[in-house]
């Protein structure tokens, strides 16, 4: 007798206002202590089929059941009470409230009977629940814990333990492991690991596919909002698993042409700021992809926000085009010609809830403005030509951009910073969280942007990235330069061994290899 799903669907279609058909007659299922990856290329359908599940949105045709019941999720709330919790990749905490209360918060258990008026939190009886749910996820925070005081991958062990406490029969995570580093990923698959032993249903969204062949079991995978197939992992290959995704061939991923590299354009000397970066110092020359490396913490991402002064610095000197300049705003750093492609876009990089041109406006609006007008013909012109060039793939510039794809709002972010035509281009984790095909299509700009001159950092956490698109790499260790690596130096031992603290054993061992081989 064959195992029933514990959740399977049937025929799933939706059709959003406009005509833009994001899914079409989906099928899947799910087992109990199985790892299914859903996968497929940023607008596949990916987001908007788990937002159904989680009942942010309502299917158009298509059943769902779980178990061998049919179910009707009506919002988030009741998805969650029938027992399906979904994990974003933007982590749904409340920042300054304890772990407990997150755990359980709108369910927090209350003394006193359904009739008792006024009824106060049972505080004792969430923190010991709660201690109980993380200990199941091995998570080394208290109950007491305020939650902004947690790294990413510990609030994502509360979402976990959340998912718990309302007894989930199917967990999704959606890119879990974006903002995670390798130690922080490797913890997670532990967890992910303990939820397929209890019998829990994983359903496992991300672009890292190297994760994928790691962790789950079978593979689902969706193009242009259909089902194209479904590979066993143990059976498959990254080749064909990235073949099934965008319907053809991707070759040329993580290659880099060469570059004539100029003059140096940026100088940075002595960078301080009291507590994240020490001491930093390195050049930027014109055509160069400068490459950042470092494990999560190592102030990469600090270092930046003082270059774009987004933050105070204590000490140390900045030159660009050969000049001293003080930069304490970012508006400054704009004037100058520097622009910031952020970590997170959706924090810090988009206004989620107005439109494609509203948001790509942001910088240059003085451009298209005159007296207080904005030239909207100019502007929506000057949009449309950036669409076009990025390949942007959304039904207008009045689009509300929350509703694209992560890999397409990534574009936007990108075409807002080239509208401003600058000279050096900082991008903080440019390809995370979107698929193969957009990433080869981001890292080709990257090289013909270098080609134009423009000087470029590239703050990257994956390794093949890292090695194949940076003509240096400067490699971070805990606020400070642990080294700067040639192309032909950089080997991924040697960027973990000064990323981590390693370099001078390293060093050593290579000498006395050099010995002995003489």
């Amino acid at each position: 007798m064959e195992p029933q799903p514990a959740l399977r669907v049937e025929g799933i279609t939706k059709i959003f206002p406009g005509g833009v058909q994001a899914l079409k007659n989906v099928d899947f299922e799910v087992y109990p202590g199985e790892v299914l990856a859903l996968l497929g290329e940023n607008g596949a359908g990916k987001s908007t089929l788990m937002k159904i599940l989680a009942g942010v949105y309502h299917r158009d045709a298509g059943r769902i059941f779980l178990g061998n019941k049919e179910i009707h999720p009506q919002n988030p709330a009741h998805s969650q009470k029938l027992g399906i919790s979904i994990i974003y990749q933007e982590l749904a905490v409340t920042l300054n409230q304890t772990v407990a209360a997150n755990i359980f918060i709108a369910r927090e258990p209350r003394y006193g009977g359904l009739l008792t008026p006024f009824r106060l939190v049972n505080r004792r009886k969430m923190e010991q629940e709660s201690e109980r749910l993380l200990k199941v996820v091995g998570a080394n925070v208290a109950p007491s814990d305020i939650v902004g005081t947690l790294s990413v991958a510990e609030r994502q062990q509360v979402e976990i333990a959340k998912a718990l406490s309302v007894d989930a029969r199917v967990i999704i995570m959606d890119e879990s492991t974006s903002a995670l580093g390798q130690d922080e990923t490797h913890t997670l698959f532990e967890i992910v690991r303990s939820l397929r032993q209890r019998g829990l249903a994983v359903i496992f969204i991300t672009h890292r596919l190297e994760e994928v062949m790691e962790i789950t079991d079978r593979v689902i995978v969706l193009r242009d909002g259909e089902r194209v197939g479904m590979l066993k992992t143990a059976e498959t290959t990254i080749d064909e698993i990235v073949r099934m995704m965008v319907g053809r061939d991707v070759s040329g991923i993580f290659q880099k042409e060469q570059v004539e590299i100029g003059e140096p354009i940026l100088r940075v000397e002595n960078l301080t700021a009291k507590g994240r970066v020490r001491n930093v110092s390195f050049d930027l020359h014109r055509g160069e992809i400068l490459g950042f490396a470092g494990l999560v913490g190592a102030g990469r991402t600090e270092t930046m926000r003082l270059i774009f002064g987004a933050d105070h610095r204590d000490a140390g000197k900045i030159w660009f085009n050969g000049k001293s300049v003080h930069l304490s705003s970012p508006s400054q750093a704009l004037r100058a010609g520097i622009g910031l492609v952020p970590e997170d876009r959706a924090e810090q990089g988009l206004v989620l809830e107005n439109t494609v041109l509203f948001n790509m406006m942001l910088p240059t609006l003085r451009r298209f403005s005159r007296i207080g007008w904005v030239n909207r013909r100019a502007s929506r012109q000057a949009a449309m030509n950036y669409i076009e060039r990025l390949r942007v793939r959304t039904p207008s510039v009045e689009q509300i951009i929350k509703n694209l794809s992560g890999g397409n709002q990534q574009k936007i972010v990108l075409a807002k910073w080239l509208m401003v035509n600058p000279r050096v281009l900082i991008l903080d984790e440019p390809t995370r969280g979107i698929d193969v095909a957009t990433k080869a299509e981001i890292q080709a700009l990257m090289v013909e942007l270098a080609r134009q001159g423009i000087g470029i950092i590239m703050i990257s956490s994956e390794m093949p990235e890292i090695l194949a698109m940076s003509d240096r790499i400067v490699v971070m260790h805990e606020g400070s330069v642990a080294g700067i690596l040639s192309r032909e130096e950089a080997t991924q031992e040697r960027i973990m061994a000064y990323a981590s603290g390693q370099r001078d054993v390293m060093e050593h061992h290579n000498h006395l290899k050099e010995d002995l081989a003489v």
